[in-house]
């Protein structure tokens, strides 16, 4: 599998260059349907220019109308997409990036006016960030939206994409399975550890299942909510170790429950603890994201093995040309 993920994780030197990368970063470019739009093309073409990032992941994109997060997010949600789907991957590789795209389903963060039906959740929960009373998934719904990803994983192989990211943070469906704020479920899905991330695990699998070995499974966990009686690190290195017994070849660490205020969390590379307690129980690669902006500081935390690939999105989101003239500026880090 290891021609088919970004540089870093190849046999080779390891240089700064080949370990930046662009987390995904929300547009709101794609066409009122969710298809890829020439607005959307045109920012990816911007952004991989030069080839300076060794991945890029694309913004959240729904697996289902019910899980759309908000107006003009980009779709996985149905065959018709995938043409358009190619273009974006098409336009990225060409540039010299490899692309990953991000999947999700948005549960109780969204409102009726954007998907056009009540909000769902694990449970019948408030979502922070939302006034919507969310309707408790029955278990044929919670297969359905397991059967979702994995047709939006295979749309994003056959596009050609590098690989796929389950998003499982920042507040959205997973995350909400996973915390034991908004799940309160006595069944099978609720309770303990293991139970919160059943649903990630069959997502998992089946996603697995479609798309094969050769196809590379990145997982985006909100790895803590800083709240009381939320996710805890201790919970997230439990989970994390089920993932990559699972089958999934890269973490990519954030933290924060969307909504919740995250105290004392500033400076470069904010989610380091996270990473760093992940990083201590796995084997594959984990992504540090969190306020990185500058070049010296992403080294410094990769050399210190903080983490194996380092997410600027931020910094590229405000200057499409940083990668190119930090790398530029200081050669002996690329």
């Amino acid at each position: 599998m290891s021609h088919l993920l970004p540089q870093p994780l190849q046999a080779g030197p390891l240089t700064l260059k080949n370990r930046l990368i662009m987390p995904p970063m929300a547009t709101a470019k794609a066409d009122p349907e969710g298809k890829v739009s020439p607005a959307l093309l045109d920012y990816y073409q911007e952004k991989s220019q030069g080839g300076y990032l060794s991945l890029i992941i694309i913004e959240h994109s729904f697996v289902h109308a019910d899980g759309k997060a908000s107006n003009r997010q980009l779709s996985v949600s149905d065959d018709n997409l995938i043409d358009g789907l190619k273009k974006l991957a098409q336009v990225i590789q060409s540039n010299g990036s490899k692309t990953v795209m991000q999947i999700n389903h948005a549960g109780s963060h969204t409102a009726p006016e954007i998907t056009h039906s009540v909000p769902v959740a694990p449970s019948a929960v408030p979502h922070p960030r939302r006034n919507n009373l969310p309707e408790e998934l029955a278990r044929k719904e919670i297969a359905a939206i397991i059967k979702s990803f994995q047709e939006a994983a295979r749309r994003t192989k056959e596009a050609g994409f590098d690989g796929v990211e389950i998003h499982a943070a920042h507040g959205y469906l997973l995350n909400q399975f996973f915390s034991p704020l908004t799940n309160k479920r006595t069944d099978e899905y609720g309770g303990n550890v293991h139970n919160r991330i059943r649903i990630h695990l069959q997502i998992i699998e089946e996603i697995r299942s479609a798309v094969g070995d050769d196809f590379p499974i990145l997982l985006r966990l909100g790895a803590m909510d800083f709240k009381d009686g939320g996710i805890t690190i201790e919970d997230s290195q439990i989970a994390a170790q089920a993932f990559e017994k699972a089958g999934v070849n890269l973490l990519d660490i954030s933290g924060g429950f969307s909504g919740y205020m995250i105290p004392g969390l500033t400076g470069q590379g904010y989610f380091v603890s996270l990473t760093e307690a992940i990083k201590n129980v796995v084997s594959i690669p984990v992504i540090l994201t969190g306020g990185i902006t500058d070049v010296y500081s992403a080294e410094r935390l990769l050399l210190e093995e903080k983490a194996d690939l380092i997410g600027v999105g931020r910094a590229i989101l405000n200057d499409s040309k940083w990668a190119e003239r930090a790398l530029s500026r200081f050669p002996s880090l690329a």
